[in-house]
């Protein structure tokens, strides 16, 4: 994948988040910022062959938060994102899902 076709597609996935969250449709929001971050992963993934992370951009989050190589942050972010809303810690969740798929997007767009 071309880096700035991940970005455009990033972009409209954020802006759809955005326009969810103002709307107080934070589920939807959530979708959007995964799909914008697995976008990210995938950009990434093109240029790591050997890693198999799957198609999906829940599969893709999932086998982050798996991976010991990655920085906890990232690996914590991505946790956020995947886990189901009614079985999070409070303390664990934000309310911001833009938040998160923000610090996956900055490492694997910017990070070879």
């Amino acid at each position: 994948m071309i880096k700035e076709i991940a970005i455009m597609h990033i972009d409209n996935e954020i802006s759809l988040a955005r326009k969810a969250l103002a709307i107080g449709n934070v589920g939807k929001a959530r979708v959007c910022a995964r799909r914008a971050a697995g976008i990210a992963v995938t950009y990434w993934l093109d240029l790591h062959p050997e890693l198999h992370w799957g198609e999906s951009a829940i599969g893709m989050l999932n086998k982050l938060t798996e991976d010991n190589s990655m920085d906890g942050e990232i690996r914590n972010a991505a946790a956020r994102l995947t886990a189901s809303v009614k079985n999070q810690n409070p303390l664990q969740f934000t309310q911001d899902p833009l938040y998160d798929s923000n610090i996956i997007i900055n490492y694997f767009l910017n990070n070879k």
